[in-house]
């Protein structure tokens, strides 16, 4: 039974869907942008279940968010930029890997906290 809609649970639900999807590589006719942006979306989704939590609970002041944790803002980039057909460069499998260790570590994190 899949848990509540909203709930924090559910936000990670969500999230493992899209890091299962960032991890799809090896078809060609799937663009390594579109496997970031599953990358980003997971992340995204997993901060967002830290903050319905901490508005229900109130974030713990103890609570640090390690840098590795800190430096996935950078997958923001993938949720329009490459989204979309446009003038950027073509990310690469280096890059890629590095999208999905972002999102791992932050799955393992908030995992962690919640």
């Amino acid at each position: 039974m899949p848990p509540d809609p909203g709930t924090p649970a559910d936000w990670l639900r969500h999230a493992r869907s899209d890091l299962s999807l960032a991890h799809k590589s090896g078809d060609p006719d799937t663009l390594l942008e579109t496997l970031c942006f599953h990358a980003q979306q997971s992340t995204e989704k997993c901060f967002k279940a830290i903050l319905l939590k901490t508005l229900i609970e109130k974030f713990p002041s103890d609570l640090s968010v390690p840098v590795d944790v800190s430096d996935a803002v950078a997958l923001t980039d993938y949720a329009v930029t490459t989204r979309y057909p446009g003038a950027y460069e073509e990310v690469g499998e280096d890059e890629y890997r590095d999208a999905l260790r972002m999102a791992e570590r932050v799955m393992a994190w908030v995992e962690s906290v919640i």
